[in-house]
């Protein structure tokens, strides 16, 4: 009687899972296949934002494993066994039912565990199966775009350009709240198609539309990993922005918010000001255009085979050498130490362009790259953008106009 919205083509899906066998041969050899708990991961595996678990063997049919929703499932997804399920300790059962029983030894996705779970997983195993961590095979194989998962980032930053570039500088102005912007950035998001949720995958992070930061909001002390202060919406919920914090004029106004489609977000910081050009002071101008430069320079570095700690390394000697490390990626406990993330399903996905990360970048992946300085007293200018790495360097994929916008 129902038709689903969308269901990723099994060839996609067969694609995926075999980076993923891929990656448990190279990041956990011995395992005979992975266990995949998270929504996201459940998500990206089979096409169905699941109520249970996925097993995916080294070789043979993978399988879904449902609690709730399994008619929406088989709506939803093109897996080839998709099973009911009431407690872990039907797991083995069932899946030695469809052909594709268990091994001795899996990999287990634990970060899509609580503890009390992952307890209750090794209990119901009884000594059977030996568990070893296959965290990391997720997070390598999702690292890599396929060209269908390209298809949806492209589509998203161009909306995500147009959002913040062309639609939102038409409805604002100095002498609103952060809130108010807030609230007008939802407007037009929400007019391109913005699914809505933003997600997170580090334990306990959260988003919510992002950070509006007017004047010195951008350095207000900030617990989210991310160089761009907030004052937020309250203490409890410090996302969006305060209604009690107005955009003056002779101010800048950051807002790094992400857009999402269909489940993919890109990141996108614009900085705009609250009066003609010609009133931008010289250190907002200079740490801005740093900034762009950073960008630019990174986006030209970033190859197929480039190791994130040596561009990140370069850059922040880069910064001490120019003079410009105070406020480089913001001011005093503010600061963070990666200029770029990886972007995908969630927004902050693996590798960061930071300081110990050597993993080779490939072609097909993802970065949001945010250089930003923070000003004392006055905010926090700089650029973010979303870029594809390609065999000529990183493609900007959310918009190729970087300067701060006045709006008088």
């Amino acid at each position: 009687m129902f038709t689903a919205i969308e269901t990723i083509p099994r060839e996609e899906l067969e694609l995926r899972w075999a980076r993923c066998r891929a990656m448990l041969e190279t990041h956990a050899p011995e395992a005979e296949g992975l266990l995949a708990f998270s929504r996201v991961n459940l998500y990206y595996l089979t096409g169905h934002l699941a109520n249970g678990l996925f097993w995916l063997p080294k070789s043979g049919e993978p399988v879904l494993l449902c609690r709730k929703g399994i008619e929406r499932a088989r709506l939803e997804s093109s897996v080839p066994h998709i099973v009911e399920f009431r407690s872990y300790k039907d797991i083995k059962g069932l899946l030695a039912d469809v052909g594709s029983p268990l091994g001795k030894i899996i990999g287990v996705q634990m970060d899509g565990l609580p503890w009390s779970f992952g307890v209750k997983l090794e209990q119901t195993l009884n000594g059977d199966c030996r568990i070893v961590p296959a965290d990391f095979v997720l997070t390598m194989t999702r690292a890599k775009k396929t060209e269908w998962e390209l298809a949806k980032l492209r589509l998203c930053g161009e909306r995500h350009h147009k959002a913040l570039y062309e639609m939102l500088p038409e409805m604002i102005r100095p002498g609103m709240s952060e809130r108010e912007v807030s609230h007008k950035s939802w407007e037009a998001f929400f007019a391109l198609g913005h699914s809505g949720p933003l997600r997170m995958g580090n334990f306990g992070e959260e988003c919510f539309l992002g950070h509006v930061s007017a004047g010195d909001s951008g350095n207000y002390p900030s617990v989210f990993n991310g160089p761009v202060g907030i004052r937020g919406e309250h203490p409890a919920v410090p996302f969006m922005g305060y209604a009690g914090k107005i955009w003056n004029a002779g101010e800048p106004l950051t807002c790094d918010i992400g857009f999402c489609l269909e489940g993919y977000v890109t990141d996108k910081t614009q900085c705009y000001w609250a009066g003609p050009a010609t009133s931008i002071s010289d250190e907002v101008r200079r740490g801005h255009d740093f900034c762009v430069e950073i960008q630019a320079w990174l986006a030209e570095r970033m190859l197929p085979g480039a190791i994130p700690e040596d561009l990140y390394n370069q850059v922040m000697e880069e910064s001490t050498r120019r003079g410009m490390t105070e406020g480089f990626m913001s001011l005093g406990k503010n600061k963070v130490v990666f200029l770029g993330h990886g972007i995908g399903l969630v927004i902050d996905e693996f590798p960061a362009i930071a300081n110990k990360i050597k993993t080779p970048l490939e072609e097909g992946m993802v970065f949001a790259l945010e250089p930003k300085f923070g000003v004392p007293g006055l905010g926090m200018v700089g650029v973010e953008n979303t870029f594809e790495v390609t065999a000529s360097g990183a493609k900007c994929i959310s918009g190729h106009d970087y300067d701060i916008l006045c709006i008088e």
